[in-house]
């Protein structure tokens, strides 16, 4: 069995490929536009060019994705992508990348349980936790 995540950018979903390609080297995998909708009977107005599907792989996890209704009001609560890092500079650079037009929710930091761990709401209002997890 496996999860996962399908975000749902409401318009925003290409700008949103684009910013993590290059800021976490995401690799797009599938892209599918409206316009190429064999059933077009179901396409939002004024979708043709809007992501109607989209995989993008972030290290080993795919993520799928999709302009959804593109009402231009992308709403993301109740949860967050945890972001694993290898080292506490790496978690740095990840933060920082996440956190250019964000809004960091808890600053990245030595807890009891990490050497760097921070929470932080990316430009388009997703949530990410970016974690080294702590040697065993």
């Amino acid at each position: 069995m496996q999860i996962q995540p399908y975000l749902f950018f409401d318009g925003r979903a290409e700008e949103a490929l684009e910013f993590y390609q290059s800021k976490l080297g995401a690799k797009v995998e599938m892209l599918m536009r409206y316009k190429e909708n064999p059933e077009p009977g179901y396409n939002p107005p004024n979708s043709d060019q809007k992501v109607m599907h989209a995989c993008v792989r972030i290290g080993d996890t795919a993520v799928m994705a999709s302009d959804g209704n593109c009402t231009g009001k992308p709403s993301f609560q109740g949860f967050s992508l945890s972001l694993n890092a290898n080292n506490p500079a790496e978690a740095e650079r990840l933060f920082k990348a996440l956190a250019e037009g964000g809004q960091v929710q808890m600053p990245l930091g030595k807890t009891f349980f990490s050497p760097a761990f921070g929470m932080v709401a990316d430009r388009f209002g997703v949530s990410w936790m970016v974690v080294v997890p702590q040697a065993q």
